[in-house]
């Protein structure tokens, strides 16, 4: 492992047991001692740190609106982003199948450690700092939201069109999936009955793929062209 010190530059935060870090950074694939707990109050304490940011962000906003923002800034996707941005893989404790799958480079596994990481501030210097170091981490990211991003995403509205039409409900397959572990790139095509053809979505995650190709649906429906 590299030198935790250097961790701790990263994050901005330098634990007083350091041993709780390193328990926050311990896949479960390591033992018993690991950051699952640690990974559970984390998602606890992130979410309520995120939905206060935004509630006072954004004091016009509907539940609804926020609980979508909040969702943007909390998923698999966004921490495994800034977890890279800390280097975080070259951090995890793993057992040696786990390491050699390439598990340092996983999303879920650096989204899940940076979770547990939160956990361990929380413990280790209390909910206000945590607070303060959680808002630092995030600020360019809610720097960079607006309501129009609240809006239902693609794939939620494209399936209320075809319930209005009374269609069944698109079907989602990959079609290709290419690239490394930590930099794939996913080709999803989206059909429906509606489609004279799939309409095809390309990303970084089946998630993004998916939402790519459900817009391209919609653009074909709402414009006629199906």
């Amino acid at each position: 492992m590299a030198n935790i010190d250097t961790l701790q530059n990263s994050i901005g935060y330098r634990f007083h047991a350091t041993e709780a870090l390193e328990q926050a950074l311990t896949h479960r694939s390591h033992g018993a001692r690991n950051n699952e707990r640690l990974e559970f109050l984390g998602d606890s304490v992130l979410s309520f740190v995120i939905a206060r940011a935004l509630y006072e962000r954004f004091p016009k906003a509907t539940e609804g609106q926020l609980s979508r923002l909040r969702a943007r800034l909390v998923r698999r996707d966004t921490l495994a982003g800034l977890a890279r941005e800390f280097d975080l893989g070259d951090f995890l404790i793993m057992g040696v199948g786990e390491l050699r799958s390439g598990g340092f480079e996983r999303d879920s596994i650096l989204s899940d450690t940076v979770e547990a990481i939160i956990g361990a501030m929380y413990f280790d210097g209390g909910p206000e700092v945590t607070e303060e170091k959680i808002l630092t981490w995030f600020e360019s990211r809610l720097g960079e939201l607006s309501l129009k991003q609240s809006q239902k995403d693609a794939k939620s509205r494209l399936q209320e069109f075809l319930q209005g039409t009374g269609a069944p409900l698109p079907s989602y397959e990959i079609l290709e999936t290419s690239g490394k572990s930590h930099e794939q790139t996913f080709v999803v095509a989206c059909r429906s009955e509606l489609l004279p053809e799939e309409a095809v979505g390309a990303g970084s995650s089946r998630r993004v793929a998916e939402q790519v190709a459900a817009q391209r649906a919609l653009t074909l429906l709402e414009s006629g062209g199906a």
